[in-house]
């Protein structure tokens, strides 16, 4: 994958805000719309979020557009002043670093499970879900190359029983995320993500419970460990 220019771009909020589905609740949406937006950096630091215009391009109430705010508010991915404006927040690199630490701590002793368990299903959907990752990261697809790295995380807090501790960590990812968004066009990146995916996912089917955390942790830390370049590349979106 060649490294790309991930410069701050214009939000581009009619991409990321397509009509809802009316059959779902509209707030969840709206809420899904703007973190994904946010997260792909299509919506950067500093873009406004006019409540008004949110609610004109969703077709929606001001009412869900308040509410996915508050949301995102809540994860830190947006900074609201009141009688004034409401923008997306810079990465926070504090939060980000916690979010790595819940992360670690969980999968670490995930890994070990699953590796102690041989479940050879798992490696099958595990290899899958890689394969899907290295046509990604051929064509250049960071956006469908993120979500099949979080496809196969998610399979591993499946696989042994703690869904709900995934959907806790992704609630508290959104500053490590868009780290992980800045640092992807690097050269070498996501191949790295790839090449770590598969010594994880052997360790696991070889039953090496130590291997598997050694690979989970040099993989995790990828992106924290090269901090300093991405904030001399990008040093309007860290703040401290």
């Amino acid at each position: 994958m060649e490294a790309t220019d991930t410069a701050p771009r214009a939000a581009r909020p009619a991409k990321a805000v397509s009509r809802l589905d009316r059959d779902r609740q509209a707030a969840p949406q709206v809420f899904e719309r703007l973190r994904n937006a946010i997260i792909a950096l299509e919506l950067p630091p500093g873009a406004p979020l006019s409540r008004a215009e949110l609610a004109g391009q969703f077709g929606v109430s001001s009412t869900p557009v308040r509410d996915a705010l508050m949301r995102l508010e809540e994860e830190g991915l947006v900074d609201v002043f009141p009688q004034h404006a409401t923008v997306v927040s810079r990465v926070d690199v504090g939060r980000a670093e916690q979010a790595h630490f819940l992360r670690q701590a969980l999968e670490l002793e995930i890994v070990r499970m699953l590796a102690e368990q041989h479940d050879q299903a798992l490696v099958i959907r595990l290899d899958h879900a890689i394969a899907l990752q290295q046509q990604f990261a051929k064509a250049g697809d960071f956006e469908s190359f993120i979500a099949g790295d979080n496809d196969f995380h998610a399979q591993l807090y499946a696989a042994a029983g703690k869904q709900d501790l995934w959907t806790l960590v992704r609630s508290r990812s959104g500053h490590i995320d868009r780290l992980r968004r800045l640092h992807l066009p690097s050269p070498g990146k996501a191949q790295n993500i790839v090449r770590h995916h598969k010594l994880i996912t052997r360790a696991i089917e070889a039953g090496d419970a130590d291997a598997a955390q050694q690979h989970l942790r040099k993989h995790l830390s990828g992106t924290l460990s090269e901090l300093d370049k991405i904030r001399s590349h990008h040093p309007e979106y860290l703040t401290d």
